[in-house]
């Protein structure tokens, strides 16, 4: 079984989200120049007090956009499979581990829940003062695309990882944007009414 090199990160990748990393520990770079020679993959996974998450995220390097003077680099890279960790190997600089790729079930988001999980995402995207972008809704990892980019509990997001079908993941994001929203729209009135910008609402 080959081994799979991880990078413990305080982040959770999703398949079809991009990633920028600045690369400046030894280890790291000698992992990411072994990836680039291999045209490999490595694997993110949340970082924690007690080792690293069950589930990761495969993340592809797409390009190099600086390579600097003392070999830090900097790089993009875009989530593709998830994995779960079975088994951690510490024999190298860097911690690798035997992985078993996740297959999702085929149960599918309804057409109901998808733009309801679009419309809760573009509400959360005004209320944080950003121009939604209509994501592409045949995408069958739109829970993916719906939550990535978007700052939100880290926890939230590596339940979301280990879920095993689009329909299971659809209805936690709905559910999830239903409940943080209520905040977030209380916060956006406070601060237009402490700006003093006179509208009532």
């Amino acid at each position: 079984m080959s081994l799979l090199p991880l990078f413990p990160l305080d982040v959770v990748l999703f398949p079809g989200t991009p990633l920028p990393l600045h690369i400046f520990e030894p280890r790291y770079r000698e992992m990411i120049s072994e990836c680039l020679d291999r045209k490999t993959s490595f694997g993110v996974v949340r970082a924690k007090e007690e080792g690293v998450a069950e589930i990761g995220c495969t993340a592809e390097i797409i390009t190099v956009t600086r390579k600097y003077p003392d070999g830090r680099l900097d790089i993009v890279t875009e989530g593709r499979e998830r994995f779960e960790v079975m088994q951690v190997n510490q024999e190298r600089s860097f911690l690798q581990a035997e992985v078993l790729y996740l297959q999702d079930e085929p149960d599918k988001a309804t057409a109901e829940e998808i733009a309801q999980a679009v419309k809760l995402q573009a509400e959360i995207i005004e209320l944080a003062g950003s121009t939604p972008t209509p994501p592409e809704s045949q995408d069958p990892r739109l829970s993916f695309n719906l939550v990535g980019p978007l700052p939100l509990d880290l926890d939230f997001k590596q339940t979301l990882l280990g879920m095993k079908s689009e329909a299971e993941r659809m209805q936690a994001v709905i559910s999830y944007f239903e409940t943080i929203l209520p905040n977030l729209r209380r916060t956006v009135r406070v601060r237009q009414k402490a700006g003093g910008n006179g509208h009532v609402h």
